[in-house]
């Protein structure tokens, strides 16, 4: 084989392919900036008030993103099938799909909205036993309460529209939720304009705004402007066919699991730091900040690897699927590199944008040390694990690595070195995230193998078409 046919297997050539990547990849990217710039400035606010205030505001936030999780699973597993139906030119399954998922994603969003307003307080006592911390993320876990719906909708609407091409209403969504986020913050926590001064309380408030005009935009946008789909909500009151609910159950549910499994163990980390103290979860918020930050890039490559391959597994493409996962493989190696030197250079920088005690610095840097090494690994497990075989339908497999790698690696290492041996805080953030080195190893050998194609089957019973 010659170096040329070598470098052929590996690298996709055709100029059509990048083209299509950087459709979904910009968007995406700059839709990550725009919120994590949006979590940068709640940090950033919220931690005007202390140390406390920001600890209340990330544990009560680690138990919001549990539903997030599962949006984004839901998505996930939306986005596998509507992805390949689109790609075999399937409109009428796409629609039905788009049913499914906010169907899903509206009988969990107001389970967990119930479940967040009446029991606030136990909820924070997962976390935490310091009872300052405890009050105030009560008071802030009660707005989110109505947060859930709203929210899980536009989330779960905006990540399913890059299914047919569309990556860009995501990050229009997102411009708007940042501008209106950052000045309703400004407003409800520190009081101005004759707002009262909530507090933490003011940074959910702002939050409640900011994704109550993230609902109705993506609601406007998907019922009366978009063209391709043509979607009607009437499609919600309609239960799914046996056969769309099967490949669902088969290709879907296995996303979902894997994701609501990935927010538990985040849950479980946070429970872990929680009981090291205010100081660590403060500086384990402002590392995960700029971990975020740095990892934008990659989020994009994840999301537009499942897209395509999605599409290109729909076509009935296997070989061409198998060169596009090499080559989104070798773009997120590239990109984990840039992703920790990002964190090493800008990290300590910072730091002190916060006010935070001497003591939370020194923790804070060294866990930025830490995070700069779990960023490379997280960028090439993240593509492969979100994008690339999730593209490819081999979501039974992933959740079988999530459950094994997190349940038995890295959940109990972590609480051993934190809570039994009290090791260092940056080396406990290791050991919490050893499953992203070992799932980079083992899903190359899983691309390699060729054997996580799985296209979705063709439905066999047709509804007539609503458009």
């Amino acid at each position: 084989m010659t170096k040329e046919s070598r470098i052929d297997k590996y690298w996709v050539r055709d100029k059509t392919f990048y083209h299509k990547v950087l459709m979904i990849l910009i968007p995406i990217v700059l839709q990550s900036i725009i919120n994590q710039g949006v979590n940068m400035m709640d940090t950033i606010m919220v931690g005007k008030l202390g140390e406390a205030s920001i600890s209340a505001s990330s544990l009560a936030n680690q138990f919001y993103n549990i539903f997030v999780f599962l949006c984004m699973g839901i998505s996930a597993a939306g986005l596998v099938l509507s992805s390949q139906y689109f790609g075999a030119g399937d409109l009428k399954t796409v629609r039905r799909v788009f049913d499914l998922v906010l169907q899903i994603v509206i009988a969990g969003g107001a389970a967990f909205a119930i479940a967040t307003f009446l029991l606030p307080a136990q909820i924070m006592r997962i976390f935490t036993v310091e009872e300052d911390v405890i009050q105030l993320g009560a008071q802030y876990l009660r707005v989110t309460a109505l947060v859930y719906l709203p929210h899980g909708i536009s989330l779960v609407l905006s990540n399913v529209m890059r299914s047919i091409g569309n990556a860009k209403l995501g990050l229009y969504v997102s411009i708007a939720s940042f501008i209106i986020n950052i000045g309703a913050n400004y407003i409800f926590i520190f009081g101005k304009l004759g707002a009262p001064a909530l507090g933490v309380m003011g940074a959910a408030v702002g939050t409640l705004i900011a994704r109550g005009v993230e609902f109705l935009f993506c609601a406007v946008y998907l019922l009366k402007y978009e063209k391709i789909l043509r979607y009607q909500v009437r499609g919600l009151l309609k239960a799914p066919t046996k056969e769309l609910f099967g490949e669902f159950r088969r290709l879907g549910l296995p996303a979902i699991i894997s994701d609501s499994l990935l927010a538990l163990a985040a849950s479980a980390i946070s429970i872990i730091l929680g009981h090291m103290g205010k100081e660590v979860v403060s500086a384990y918020a402002i590392v995960t900040v700029m971990d975020r930050m740095a990892t934008v890039a990659i989020q994009g490559v994840s999301s537009a690897s499942g897209v395509i391959i999605g599409q290109t597994v729909g076509e009935g493409e296997f070989d061409r699927a198998q060169k596009e996962g090499w080559t989104f493989l070798i773009l997120s190696v590239l990109i984990g590199i840039l992703g920790g030197i990002l964190v090493l250079v800008l990290g300590e920088w910072s730091v002190a944008l916060y006010e935070i005690a001497p003591s939370t610095i020194k923790i804070t840097i060294s866990m930025m040390e830490a995070s700069a090494i779990i960023v490379f690994f997280q960028a090439i497990q993240s593509a492969l694990s979100k994008g690339i075989l999730r593209g490819g339908g081999d979501t039974k497999f992933l959740m079988v690595a999530d459950i094994i790698f997190q349940w038995v690696a890295s959940v109990p290492l972590g609480a051993l070195a934190g809570l039994v041996l009290g090791l260092p805080p940056a080396l406990v953030l290791i050991a919490l995230r050893i499953d992203f080195i070992i799932k980079s190893v083992w899903l190359v050998f899983r691309l390699k193998s060729g054997k996580w194609i799985h296209k979705a089957k063709s439905m066999e019973e047709r509804e007539p078409d609503r458009s």
